[in-house]
Parts: structure tokens; sequence; C-alpha cells
């Protein structure tokens, strides 16, 4: 095998759509301490005594009700990626395989780093699949790849991509998908209201006051996007999704902003989720049907709801992270 290899790391799901994998992958994420900020003893047992005696129940739910026939989404997806990053890295010339592991879940980040290690691989680029920062999700991926890194005496190099709010091939991807939705749905009439909402996966409002740059990343990409589109901030809007606990979080919500939009007489909303690049329980059962369901109720049924699909294997995005994979590895390939 090559001496150098690329991780790609997903966030990662429940084996199947039951309670018992539910309840074992929510454990692992949200005992994560760049999840939830909290006494690690007090909120083990809020955890275990509160969250996990019924939230797997209704979370395995709402997996069954977007679960394809091949298995979780964003593991079918991300399947999907890598089947068309090897392709793409290879037509590049690029001398490196490239392997997928998830933060949470299966593969995981330790056993597939430590599955290049025992190949010979001597490098390692770590990618991880979010384009903007936030320490929940690129800074976790991190800590995860020097945990293993502690616990391995023959060490291996390693280099990080930290984020790529505004790769161009990025946001050409995200504005694929949009027009692919306008070509087939007709363009929205802005002019008389209609929006589109780029909803984010949301983080607690402590965290951007402590210092985490994500909201800020996600405003350089809504903005680059805007300029791609020709569009402005009054038609294409920042919202933030999948609010967890009882804490603030970043505002507005989506749900939220569907739910006034519906009530002040809009009559159709598309909502494309650009902090997820590949489609998996948030983009399709909280958008897709929740925040769907909201506004169809908002207007009496009479609204035009679209949830436009993530990134996934788009071509202009493969091409994206195959030119930030060849920069990354400039001196080792």
């Amino acid at each position: 095998m090559n001496d150098t290899a690329v991780v790609w790391i997903a966030l990662g799901t429940p084996d199947e759509p039951t309670p018992t994998a539910v309840r074992r992958f929510l454990r692992e994420f949200l005992m994560d301490p760049r999840i939830v900020e909290m006494n690690p003893a007090m909120w083990r047992v809020i955890l275990e005594l509160f969250v996990l005696s019924r939230r797997p129940r209704v979370s395995a739910e709402k997996y069954r009700s977007i679960w394809y026939d091949e298995g979780s989404p964003l593991l079918v997806h991300t399947q999907r990626q890598i089947v068309a990053l090897k392709t793409s890295l290879t037509d590049a010339g690029v001398d490196a395989p490239i392997v997928y592991a998830m933060r949470y879940g299966e593969p995981s980040v330790a056993s597939v780093l430590q599955g290049l290690a025992d190949s010979g691989v001597k490098r390692v680029l770590i990618i991880p699949a979010y384009p903007q920062y936030s320490q929940t999700t690129v800074g976790s991926v991190y800590d995860a790849v020097t945990a293993y890194m502690r616990s391995s005496r023959n060490q291996m190099e390693y280099r990080f991509v930290r984020s790529w709010p505004t790769a161009p091939g990025y946001i050409e991807a995200l504005a694929s998908k949009i027009e692919e939705k306008w070509d087939i749905c007709g363009r929205p009439d802005f002019d008389h209201g209609d929006t589109l909402l780029l909803s984010f996966h949301g983080i607690p409002v402590s965290m951007s006051e402590a210092g985490d740059p994500y909201r800020s990343e996600c405003e350089a990409t809504a903005q680059a996007l805007r300029v791609r589109l020709g569009i402005d901030d009054t038609q294409c809007r920042v919202t933030f999704q999948s609010k967890f606990g009882p804490a603030p979080w970043l505002t507005p919500a989506t749900i939220n902003t569907v739910e006034a939009l519906g009530k002040s007489g809009v009559a159709r909303v598309d909502v494309i989720c650009p902090a997820f690049t590949a489609d998996c329980l948030e983009t399709l059962e909280e958008i897709g049907i929740l925040n769907r369901e909201a506004f169809a109720e908002a207007t009496n049924n009479k609204g035009e709801f679209h949830r436009i699909p993530c990134v996934n294997k788009d071509p202009a995005f493969i091409g994206e992270v195959t030119r930030i994979i060849q920069s990354n590895l400039q001196g080792w390939v």
C-alpha cells in the first residue's frame, strides 16, 4: 500500500434504526465534551436518566422514516463520495488512497487510523467533511485523531484540513443543486416574498461568544453563494437548525422562520443545508418532513416548500475536494 493516505471523516450514524443502536450512538455523541460543555459527571447522570431514557425511541422512529434500503443515508452518501473521490484523485494523478471514518459510530477514527498504520502508511491527511469550522465538528475530529495519537507508540505523520467555507467548487455545487431544483420547479418569485433559506446546523450561543468562529464561516458561505446566484440577503437568508437542550442557540431558528414566513403569506420557501455535505437525518427528516409540515400548517396547505439536496457527490464538489486534497498533499506525493 502507498505510504500516504487520505481520511475523510464524517459525523457518523447509528448502525440501524433501532432504539438500541440509536442509544449507543447518542451516548458516544453526547458524551463528547466538545458537544456538551458541562461537568462530565453531572452531565452523565442527566444523559443516562433523562435523555437516553426517552430520546432513542423517538429518534429511532425518525431514522426509520428516512432509512434507505442500502442503509443509513449518511453512510450511503459517504460511501458514494469516497467512490467518486477515488476516481477523481486517480484522474488527477494523485497517488494516495482515500478512506472514510466516522467521528461517532463505525468505522471509528481510531480503527481506521490503526488499519492504515498496520498496512504501512506513514503519512495521513485528515479532511473533516465539514466546510465550516466549529469546535463541535472539526475540533472534535482533531480530538479523536490526537486521542489515537496518544495511544500509538509508532506515530504516523499528520496534516489536517481546517475548513473551506468559500471554496469555489463547493459554492458552485451548492448553486448547482439550487438551480437544478429551480429548473424543475421554476425560479422563486423573490419580488413577492418567496425565500431561499440556508439552514446551517446550530451551536449554543455560549460557544459562539467564547470564540467559536462557526457563525462567521456560515455567513461567509452564504455571501459567496448569494453572489454566485445573483440574489441578496433578503431573498437568501441564513437560519440555524437542530437545537438541543434548553440553552440559547444561534438564531434565527429554521423552523421558526419557516412558520413565520408561512403565516406572513409567503407562498414559497426553498431550503438547502450548506453545512451538511451528505444528506442525513437532519436534512431528510428535520427539514424534509418536520419543516415541510410546519410550513404546510402555517399556510393551510397552500404554500410550496422545497427541500434541496445536499452536495453529496456533485461533480463540482468532488472536484473541489480533490483540489483541496492535492494542495494539502504537496511535498508528500
